[in-house]
């Protein structure tokens, strides 16, 4: 199986940054990051082909959150800034072994790491 750990998450000012990272057992998956707050559906918010080279952002972090990967370290990051209050969730990375061509549900994915708290405050 492809083991994923996930670090980075902490508490942050509104218009603020935080970078996360997620480590995978293998660098030739596609790997996503979705968010959940609580009381909420798991979110889509992001995913990056093995290459690199296809990326995909959901609306409400298009333009803030940039999703990029360093296959030598088997590492793929999310740069997170102008954070607002709305962010606040638990942060998950999530690996497929194919880009998928619907890449914004969690059943296209078969791993998932541990998830890391983000928490913007006001």
């Amino acid at each position: 199986q492809v083991q994923l750990v996930e670090s980075g998450g902490g508490l942050v000012q509104a218009g603020g940054s935080l970078r996360l990272s997620c480590t995978a057992s293998y660098s030739s998956y596609a790997i996503a990051w979705f968010r959940q707050a609580p009381g909420k559906e798991r979110e889509f918010v992001t995913v990056i082909s093995w290459s690199g080279n296809t990326v995909y952002y959901s609306d409400s972090v298009k333009g803030r959150f940039t999703i990029s990967r360093e296959n030598a370290k088997k590492m793929v990051f999310l740069q997170m800034n102008s954070l607002k209050p709305e962010d606040t969730a638990i942060y998950y990375c999530a690996a497929s072994r194919f880009m998928s061509t619907q890449p914004m549900g969690v059943r296209a994915y078969d791993y998932w790491g541990q998830g890391t708290q983000v928490t913007v405050s006001s």
